[in-house]
């Protein structure tokens, strides 16, 4: 079973809260990231991982020619109502539908550490890369510096059997995406973080929300919604405002590479 049935049937399972309570609360953080990427007028600019086109919609308006990807067919129907006259695919990021240097630009926004396998996805980026174009992407930082995983993404995995072995994940730190990026034949040119905060508006959009990502949605599969929605929701006071407002300060890390 491939990436995209896998990590599409996760994400895509909730897609309309995903689309209207998640993703707008990465707007930020789409902005940022585009403008670190070099989104801008006639760029031709793939997003592999769309979800449902937060960031394309961002790199539209900065005058960039978009093109999705994701495994998600839910998520992928809602980009191509975003973003009429785009090219958004249902398909695996480590057989990318497009031929051998199509784009200037491509990224992979909190997606490529999903892929089954991390150095082909980033060799297919790397290859329908123009060179001298850029393929750059953004991960969380420092564990410590994201309270949404160190108090809420922490409370979900605490109900799960921990997992086998202690080898870090990919694309977790500087050290592991080095080593990913090395495989796959690219080399960081510029790298960077910026603080940005995640903000709903009150708890039952906070836990909506991150009910339909999909490290939760497999959560809930494993031990049944209830338990994971009352997880979630011991942990929002800590994190809840005085106005009602659910707010988890994170740190994320963006690295630039340069396809030769």
């Amino acid at each position: 079973m491939g990436t995209a049935q896998v990590q599409g049937e996760l994400w895509g399972a909730k897609a309309r809260d995903w689309a209207e309570l998640q993703e707008p609360a990465w707007q930020r953080i789409y902005e940022a990231a585009m403008a670190h990427a070099g989104a801008g007028p006639g760029k031709k600019l793939l997003d592999v991982g769309c979800g449902a086109g937060g960031a394309l919609v961002v790199a539209r308006k900065l005058g960039a020619e978009v093109t999705g990807l994701d495994g998600a067919e839910n998520l992928v129907a809602i980009a191509r109502q975003r973003l009429p006259g785009a090219r958004i695919d249902v398909g695996e990021m480590e057989e990318l539908p497009y031929n051998d240097e199509s784009f200037e630009i491509v990224t992979g926004i909190n997606a490529f550490q999903f892929a089954a396998d991390v150095t082909r996805a980033l060799s297919e980026a790397r290859r329908v890369c123009r060179r001298n174009g850029t393929v750059f992407i953004l991960t969380w930082g420092r564990r410590e510096d994201c309270q949404l995983m160190t108090i809420t993404v922490s409370a979900v995995m605490a109900l799960l059997p921990p997992p086998g072995g202690n080898a870090p994940g990919p694309l977790v730190d500087e050290g592991t995406i080095k080593a990913a990026l090395d495989k796959a034949g690219l080399q960081a040119v510029e790298t960077g973080e910026f603080a940005a905060d995640l903000v709903f508006p009150d708890a039952e959009t906070a836990i909506r929300a991150n009910l339909a990502a999909g490290v939760n949605v497999k959560a809930a599969r494993q031990v049944g919604e209830a338990r994971v929605r009352e997880a979630i929701s011991a942990t929002l006071p800590s994190v809840t405002r005085p106005d009602g407002s659910v707010v988890w300060s994170n740190r994320f890390r963006w690295t630039m590479t340069r396809r030769n």
